[in-house]
């Protein structure tokens, strides 16, 4: 039996006083294999140990909720008997080290949390953020997550229907993949994972279980260093069409009556699916490895608790039901075994070749796990208004940032993607918000996702409201109502107290902006010490949306659709600078306060505009987040290649007029008879608006002298992302 040292208690991840911990709650010193358990069960990634006590002030609840965090997604209802059920999550760790599999397996596992829980998946999103375009390892990056993020999804038939992709210095070595998946239910048919009730069988169904994966959760759990590419044998390996297969059979045995609990094996395999199944059902689970389906010979209790090989299910059934069960699993060529059995003891016990090889309590593995008040401060927001040359020309500005990394056309990465799958995708990538029909209905789900780091390191609490508040605009913009939400909060080392100070700060932010914008967030991930040599990343509260659009005729994209339409801003223009893309890309700094952001005006102009569209009066609308004004107006001239004649009215200054990014703003386009009439209600409501101009021609027109034709700004914006991924050198803008 391995002598348990403090040297490998280190290397499990556990500091002294949670081994200590685990000595009292055991009453005795753990063996290796129950060290390995504790390990992963309390590593970050399982336990969420240094964020619990924030993330418990975060609105949960609403009139559209039926299951909120704590299950494998979250669940809301949207009428008819329908309901929606999704959830978002990382895969940073394993994707910088390994990026195909790394992205194929994220995509794999948020798909399982999702049909899990009774769901057929409907579209996929994915939030990205790689380093400088600059850096060596970027380009491979970006190619090897793309592809893996295609490969699987398009191989399970499930579309990817868009995301947000961003560069910067700050993730050149730990960039960030966070996945979401949307998936539709019947209200009365949502499958959970509490396995409730003695003398049940326990069983596996999926692929077989091999040394892949072994300590994936914590090694996300840890920073990484200079020796990260020594962690490769950590990541998993996908197949997607034994995940389709396993999809597919999963949900034929969900017809029948059979299941009392189901839960993938996601990050800690067996053992976190266990033990999480007798957690939520107040019961014991007993396993006897000598049956787990295994892919390699002579596998250990250890490692076959920690793997966390892909496309696996763990399930209770109802007694007598095994046979059943095992002929659907059979005909999809798939692996299937009983492996345990429920007891009333509350304890995981886990035999292998007729020994004892862990017993535990489930509660330590759980409810006991460390909550850490770990200790914080916040770092003064970044202030003031920053300068500006004023001379510099408007347009040239324009195509210059149309042309820069973050700003450029993203349809390299998604026409890798096949997001019309299922032919049920009415709003493609390109605009505010994907949607996507229920499925022989007129009704359609919304979906998005947001966040802007750069507001999120020059003040975490205004950056966190700002992602939920976008995300709010973003279903807006199409006529879809908010309904809730899910997270994915990425920050560097929780131990370092300014870091600890981001997470707090930025989770105050979503909280506050939640509740004001009746926003509940229902699923969601923590992913702490992205970090790389103690170099953290721009903390990344990422936020997916979910929306309803009861009627698909009456939805707005982003593209002008005729001649002559009045151009409207609503909301209010400041001229806000600070930590704009106009100052990063045509200034060369990051300095300056974030955006405030107003929630009341956020609220009431999103009510507003969703109004109109939900009225039949609006079918072209867009927010405004980054770059401004112009960015948005040539955003949707390039939509369709329609132009537009613009004015700034008595706005001295052009350039933060344009560029600046204040919020709680959106463009609509409307033939004149409406607008006359829709300015006239706006302004009896108090909400700001400003005539712009008109669409028309093939050009945009700034005040009836400088103009640019559209043609040429389409290929600054398109250009960018090919040249990169071919390595070319990338002309300069004039």
């Amino acid at each position: 039996m391995t002598e348990i040292t403090a040297g490998i208690v280190a290397e499990h991840g556990l500091s002294p006083d949670e081994y200590q911990k685990i000595i009292a709650l055991l009453g005795r010193a753990p063996n290796l294999v129950e060290l390995g358990v504790f390990s992963v069960m309390w590593s970050e990634h399982c336990s969420y140990k240094s964020t619990r006590a924030h993330l418990r002030k975060l609105p949960t609840k609403g009139p559209h909720v039926i299951q909120g965090p704590g299950e494998n997604a979250g669940v809301i209802d949207i009428g008819d008997g329908d309901a929606c059920i999704f959830k978002m999550e990382s895969h940073n760790h394993p994707s910088f080290i390994e990026p195909y599999q790394g992205a194929a397996t994220g995509v794999g596992g948020i798909m399982r949390d999702v049909f899990t829980m009774g769901a057929r998946p409907i579209a996929m999103m994915n939030a990205l953020r790689f380093g400088a375009p600059d850096h060596p390892k970027t380009r491979h990056l970006v190619a090897g997550v793309v592809s893996g993020i295609g490969g699987y999804g398009n191989c399970m038939g499930v579309p990817t229907v868009g995301g947000e992709v961003n560069f910067h210095a700050s993730y050149n070595g730990n960039i960030l993949v966070n996945t979401m998946c949307v998936g539709l239910a019947k209200a009365d048919n949502i499958f959970y994972s509490a396995a409730k009730g003695a003398g049940n069988p326990v069983v596996y169904f999926g692929s077989k279980t091999g040394r892949d994966g072994i300590h994936g959760a914590t090694m996300a759990s840890a920073e990484f260093d200079d020796a990260s590419e020594e962690k490769r044998p950590t990541v998993q390996v996908g197949d997607p069409f034994a995940e389709k297969l396993l999809l597919e059979a999963t949900l034929e045995l969900m017809a029948t009556d059979a299941i009392i609990a189901i839960q993938d094996m996601g990050a800690a395999g067996l053992t976190s699916s266990s033990a999480e199944m007798g957690d939520k059902g107040g019961s014991g689970i007993e396993l006897n490895l000598d049956h787990v389906p295994q892919r390699e010979e002579n596998m250990t209790a250890y490692e076959m608790l920690l793997s966390e090989s892909q496309e696996r299910m763990l399930a209770v059934l109802k007694p007598g039901r095994e046979a059943e069960a095992e002929r659907i699993f059979r005909k999809w060529e798939l692996d299937f075994a009983v492996i345990g059995i429920t007891t009333n003891t509350g304890r995981l016990v886990i035999k292998h070749k007729g020994l004892v090889q862990a017993d535990m309590p489930i509660t330590a593995l759980s409810d006991a796990a460390p909550v850490y008040e770990r200790p914080f401060t916040h770092r003064a927001p970044a202030k003031g208004e920053p300068s500006y040359d004023k001379s510099r020309p408007v347009l040239t500005s324009l195509a210059k940032i149309l042309a820069s990394p973050d700003m450029a056309s993203r349809r390299w990465i998604w026409e890798q993607y096949d997001n019309s799958v299922m032919n049920d995708t009415i709003q493609h990538p390109g605009g505010d918000a994907a949607v996507v029909r229920v499925h022989g209905t007129n009704k359609a789900i919304a979906i998005t996702t947001d966040v802007t780091p750069r507001y999120c390191k020059a003040d975490p609490f205004e950056g966190g409201k700002q992602a939920v508040a976008e995300t709010c605009r973003n279903l807006n913009a199409v006529g879809a109502v908010p309904l809730a939400a899910t997270d994915n909060l990425n920050f560097g080392n929780p131990q370092k107290p300014e870091i600890m100070g981001e997470i707090v700060a930025g989770i105050d932010g979503l909280g506050a902006a939640c509740r004001a914008l009746d926003f509940p967030i229902v699923s969601g991930n923590c992913s702490l010490y992205n970090e790389t040599n103690g170099e953290g990343i721009f903390p990344t509260p990422a936020i997916g949306g979910v929306g309803l659009l009861k009627d698909i005729s009456k939805m707005a994209t982003i593209a002008f659709k005729r001649e002559d339409d009045v151009v409207i801003l609503i909301g209010e223009t400041k001229g806000h600078l600070g930590q704009s893309i106009y100052l990063r890309e045509i200034e060369g700094r990051e300095e300056g306060a974030a955006p405030p952001v107003d929630l009341v005006a956020e609220k009431k102009h999103g009510e507003f505009v969703r109004g109109l569209i939900a009225g039949g009066r609006v079918d072209t609308a867009h927010d405004l987040s980054d770059g401004g004004l112009l960015v948005a107006l040539a955003e949707m001239a390039l939509a369709r290649g329609i132009g537009a004649s613009v004015g700034q009215a008595a706005i001295a200054d052009a350039i933060p007029f344009w560029f600046g990014e204040d919020q709680g703003r959106y463009l609509i386009a409307i033939p004149l008879a409406e607008a006359e009439k829709i300015v006239t209600e706006a302004r009896a409501a108090y909400i700001p608006l400003a005539e712009l101009g008109r669409t028309g021609g093939s050009e945009i027109v700034i005040d009836d002298r400088d103009r640019v034709p559209v043609s040429k700004l389409r290929a600054a914006h398109e250009g960018w992302f090919p040249r990169f991924m071919a390595a070319e050198e990338i002309p300069p803008t004039n």
